[in-house]
């Protein structure tokens, strides 16, 4: 199963027809099919890394709370424990799975009986088989036919159950705020979750501390540290105050990275690079673009205010720009804008040409102000 293109109205704060497309536009030259894209069934290509950029507060999280929403709904059939109301959210979700395009449509709604979780109504499933000839008019509504046996679920679940059958990760959302204490507890379950060995731990730990030699879960809420060649068993709350909030979000993020190459799932990061360095986030692109490690078809999705990281894109349509006038929108870099492919993309950003620079006059009329008060 991979996610095409998904189209909402009424989610957050977005305009109307908000619109993500993964299915690769521009030309695709042999390199890019060597490590941007990913070819899905023949002639379909999709992204192996994808990147929404803009400034505080446009809209770049909104934008990936949207997939994770949509990836729920896949993985789980079900949505719920989500920060956002559910009411009236149109939802329409295009997606590949076994020679088939599948078009699924819903208009979501909540119910506080049943806590916080969504209701889904108006549902449509619809299908076509999949031809490299008709790749052009992928999303033309006269080919999609309903799709047959389609039972009755509870209000709370999704008609996609009918197609997929069972509940599997299709991607996992790691929030760039942080998990605190439960973060080691959420480590060592994603590698039980996902049969990732000890030796990967040990190694990911040495890429953010070298002091440490190792780290075990004895129960939910204490761990044995080798930490300079001494052994302490600490609480979570012990030790989230001696290893730094750096080394801690790295820990549970490079795991999930593991897990997401090894089982071909999609890892959605907002603010990527948050605690992070430059290099860092380098190395996690870098990881997906090698086909020799991403061998399942995984898919890093981002946020970012490094624009730098962008460089190391060799497209421009798996880039979005995020904007807002009131209502969050999105420009693809591609489509909308007319930038030379041979130009880095940093040197766009720096240069302002997606409007999207800082307030250069409030960040001088702060420093005005500072300055008079000081003379005062």
């Amino acid at each position: 199963m991979k996610l095409l293109r998904v189209k909402t109205s009424h989610f957050k704060n977005c305009r109307d027809d908000f619109t993500i497309d993964f299915v690769a536009q521009s030309k695709k030259t042999a390199e890019d099919k060597e490590y941007e894209l990913q070819e899905i069934a023949d002639s379909l290509y999709v992204f192996n890394t994808a990147a929404f950029i803009g400034k505080n507060a446009s809209g770049k999280t909104t934008a990936i709370e949207l997939l994770d929403c949509c990836y729920s709904i896949l993985g789980d059939f079900r949505l719920e424990g989500k920060k956002y109301s559910y009411e009236n959210i149109t939802l329409e979700m295009i997606f590949y799975h076994e020679n088939y395009i599948y078009r699924y449509r819903t208009v979501l709604h909540e119910d506080s009986a049943l806590g916080n979780k969504a209701i889904f109504s108006n549902q449509t499933l619809e299908r076509k088989k999949y031809a490299k000839t008709s790749i052009k008019n992928i999303y033309e509504d006269d080919q999609f036919k309903p799709v047959s046996g389609i039972g009755i679920l509870p209000e709370d679940t999704s008609i996609v159950f009918f197609v997929l059958k069972k509940k599997e990760t299709r991607a996992v959302y790691f929030d760039s705020n942080g998990e605190g204490t439960d973060t080691y507890q959420l480590l060592f379950k994603a590698m039980k979750s996902y049969s990732i060995s000890g030796e990967y731990l040990t190694n990911i730990i040495k890429i953010f501390d070298e002091t440490i030699r190792g780290l075990e879960c004895i129960d939910d809420h204490n761990y044995r540290l080798i930490y300079q060649d001494k052994e302490q068993v600490l609480s979570d709350k012990e030790l989230i105050y001696l290893l730094s909030s750096g080394t801690t979000k790295g820990l549970l993020l490079y795991i999930l990275v593991v897990a997401s190459l090894q089982n071909g799932f999609d890892l959605l990061i907002d603010e990527v690079e948050n605690h992070f360095h430059k290099t860092l986030v380098e190395n996690m692109i870098s990881l997906y673009k090698d086909k020799t490690v991403n061998r399942k078809n995984a898919t890093l999705i981002f946020t970012t205010h490094y624009c730098e990281v962008l460089d190391l894109f060799n497209r421009q349509d798996n880039i979005w720009i995020s904007k807002s006038d009131g209502q969050v929108y999105l420009s693809n870099m591609y489509k909308d804008y007319n930038v030379r492919p041979e130009l880095l993309k940093s040197r766009q950003f720096y240069n302002n040409a997606f409007q999207t620079s800082v307030n250069y006059d409030e960040l001088m009329n702060l420093k005005r102000k500072l300055k008079k008060v000081q003379e005062s």
